[in-house]
């Protein structure tokens, strides 16, 4: 089966210049230093990491709001980087983004209607003020807004009904692609399950393809039929849903799963894993492993030789010489964590 997107060693640095008038380039922010995957369709790939690893750059990159360093980005047969114009634009309608802030994405000066008309304005779809405006408030209706406030304007709404309007937004051209970035990260947590459950509802009844990013992995396990974990511009490790969670081979993984909160501490303990030091800068990452300078399992073949992404023991796909094995998972997840979900089919 042919993926829906393909991306092969994707690149995107950003030079760093000296000097006021003759500026040359003394150094590069390697934001994203080599990512490939695959995304089929239907499918929602939730991609993770701490802050500056890259997620959002990639994003960017796939939606084609930015332009590759290097690499090859293929949606549907098509490849991005080569689009141009008409081509481009129509692109542009298959594929579409939510952004994580609520307030900035959303022009001050419209109302609502005109803001989510704008794609039906931009690709000169229902030309007719009651036609287009009907299908504004089928809209709105959709995603849980009050179709009589379509003139109102974004102060008029709290954060959760923002966000509900850049989701209108995205989904008014039935693209076949929606790239959620860290969506409800400036969310209340009872408003996150709201926009969530609408972001599933909306990919059962559309058919959407969804590329789901943020840092909160309890989220992310709701939402993800895949993992991908990012660090320092690179995946470091990618697996089903299940197998991430119950057997992660790479240290970094394993880090961060031990952090995440254990709601019910009498369904099993774990061994915190710390990390020591600070995370590395992206214009000058560590050599070969880029985890090695924090990782507590490095050796010398760490820094002298880049681990490929392949597949471990467990299932799971890690860049890693010395991968967890099943004792050292055991010791850092707790029995709550490992367990194989059984969750409904909304969030709480």
């Amino acid at each position: 089966m042919t993926p829906l997107i393909e991306v092969r060693d994707l690149v995107k640095h950003f030079p760093i210049k000296k000097g006021l008038i003759f500026q040359r380039q003394i150094g590069a922010v390697k934001a994203v230093d080599g990512v490939s995957f695959d995304v089929q369709q239907g499918e929602t790939l939730g991609i993770v990491g701490e802050t500056g690893c890259g997620k959002s750059t990639t994003a960017r990159l796939l939606c084609r709001l930015m332009d590759a360093t290097s690499g090859t980005i293929t949606f549907d047969g098509r490849d991005v980087g080569a689009q141009k114009g008409d081509d481009l634009k129509a692109l542009h309608r298959d594929m579409q983004m939510v952004f994580q802030d609520p307030y900035s994405s959303l022009n001050p000066r419209k109302s609502i209607g005109s803001i989510i008309s704008d794609p039906y304005v931009i690709h000169g779809l229902y030309k007719g003020d009651g036609e287009r405006k009907r299908r504004v408030q089928d809209l709105m209706d959709r995603v849980g807004l009050n179709p009589e406030h379509y003139n109102r304007y974004p102060h008029e709404f709290s954060g959760g009904q923002r966000q509900r309007i850049g989701v209108a937004r995205a989904i008014a051209l039935e693209p076949k692609l929606l790239v959620a970035d860290e969506p409800v990260s400036a969310l209340d947590v009872s408003i996150q399950a709201q926009v969530l459950n609408l972001l599933r509802d909306l990919q059962r009844d559309m058919g959407l393809t969804l590329i789901f990013i943020a840092h909160d992995l309890s989220v992310v396990r709701h939402m993800c039929d895949r993992i991908a974990v990012m660090y320092l511009g690179r995946i470091v490790e990618m697996a089903e849903n299940d197998v991430l969670y119950t057997t992660p081979r790479h240290p970094y993984t394993g880090a961060l799963l031990s952090a995440v909160p254990v709601p019910d501490p009498a369904g099993g303990t774990k061994q915190r894993q710390l990390l020591t030091g600070d995370v590395p800068s992206p214009a000058n990452p560590p050599s070969a492993c880029r985890f090695h300078t924090r990782c507590p399992k490095a050796q010398e073949k760490c820094s002298v030789d880049d681990p490929p992404l392949e597949r471990k023991a467990g299932g799971t796909t890690a860049a890693c010489h010395f991968p967890l094995t099943d004792q050292e998972v055991a010791e850092r997840l707790p029995a709550v964590l490992s367990r194989r979900r059984s969750e409904p089919e909304h969030a709480a």
